[in-house]
């Protein structure tokens, strides 16, 4: 029967292996359906479309990731400049929470940055670093506001935004030990925040 639970279960495990080998362009359903020993209609009754299957498999590791994400944007938002100082280690708590969640469903994470060209998913990273940039325009001004004679630097909020982005995605992509990438992460991220705040902002009178 179609509408066995367990088919879905075999058609995700199938499409996982098939979009990791050929990514989500090359990517047959013929194949996957096969492989799991049923018909693409189940793909279809169970999924909808092929982006219903990928979806699948990359949704809930990517709500979990943003949710943690955008936690710690909220968090940072109630900061207060006026009396904010930085420390080593002020931000191991995120690399607690977003090293495990990436490593725990790693295979996802990786169709979402290496297969999912072709896909509803391709350009996730811009998408997320957009919304980075976003949140700390928001957090910059109010650093702005808290010291006087000083704007919010565009190109340099800009940069960290993608610097924050892209140290997690090579990190995921190249480092392939959960422990090692905590290890790795955590000064790196203290370096960042440092840099944002030294760089951040530049004098009014600068055109």
């Amino acid at each position: 029967m179609n509408d066995n639970p367990e088919n879905r279960i075999k058609l995700i495990k199938s499409a996982k292996k098939e979009f990791m080998d050929k990514g989500f362009n090359k990517a047959s359903l013929r194949k996957i359906s096969a492989d799991a020993g049923l018909t693409t209609g189940a793909i279809y009754f169970f999924f909808k479309d092929k982006n219903g299957l990928f979806g699948a498999i990359v949704d809930e590791p990517l709500k979990k990731v943003m949710d943690i994400i955008t936690a710690h944007y909220s968090e940072e938002a109630s900061e207060d400049f006026n009396t904010y100082e930085h420390k080593s280690g002020d931000h191991d708590e995120l690399a607690e929470l977003l090293v495990p969640a990436l490593y725990e469903n790693r295979d996802a994470m990786l169709l979402l940055l290496e297969k999912s060209a072709g896909s509803d998913y391709e350009g996730i990273v811009d998408k997320i670093i957009d919304f980075t940039d976003e949140t700390y325009l928001k957090l910059a001004q109010r650093f702005a506001c808290a010291v006087p004679g000083k704007k919010v630097n565009d190109y340099m909020l800009h940069y960290f935004s993608h610097m924050q982005i892209n140290a997690f995605v090579h990190l995921i992509t190249h480092e392939p030990d959960e422990q090692k990438a905590l290890m790795h992460i955590k000064p790196l991220i203290d370096f960042m925040v440092d840099g944002w705040m030294k760089y951040i902002l530049e004098d009014k009178d600068i055109s």
